[in-house]
């Protein structure tokens, strides 16, 4: 069965995408940027993007019926090379016990406000 998770973004509806999918066991969460999505406001410092990321995915993965430490893989994108000091201890604060296998690049995103997007996969655990 599918089930299709939603944060209520209008990019959701005029992109044509989910902020996550689950199929069986595994939950898939599209990248996600540090939007506010109760006030649609982007702040401007990396950490509180990471934060907002990370604060959206987990309760995309909540709704879904999983947690963070069903995190399995992380895909993290940031604009400035600068950023993973920045950015690792609020990682290792989210993932430091779980330690999904992860990637970072230094990349482009698609408004000039974005700092950083980070898209997980989880598989929910048997115990």
């Amino acid at each position: 069965m599918r089930k299709l998770i939603s944060t209520g973004s209008p990019f959701e509806k005029t992109a044509g995408y989910s902020r996550a999918v689950v199929q069986g066991d595994w939950c898939f969460v599209s990248g996600t940027t540090g939007y506010d999505y109760a006030t649609m406001t982007m702040p401007d410092a990396v950490e509180d993007q990471t934060r907002n990321c990370l604060s959206t995915i987990a309760a995309a993965l909540a709704e879904a019926g999983f947690s963070m430490a069903d995190v399995v893989r992380a895909h993290y994108h940031i604009t400035d090379q600068g950023f993973a000091d920045i950015v690792f201890p609020i990682l290792g604060e989210a993932f430091g016990d779980i330690r999904p296998a992860a990637t970072m690049v230094v990349s482009g995103l698609i408004k000039p406000e974005m700092k950083i997007e980070i898209e997980v996969t989880a598989l929910k655990r048997n115990s």
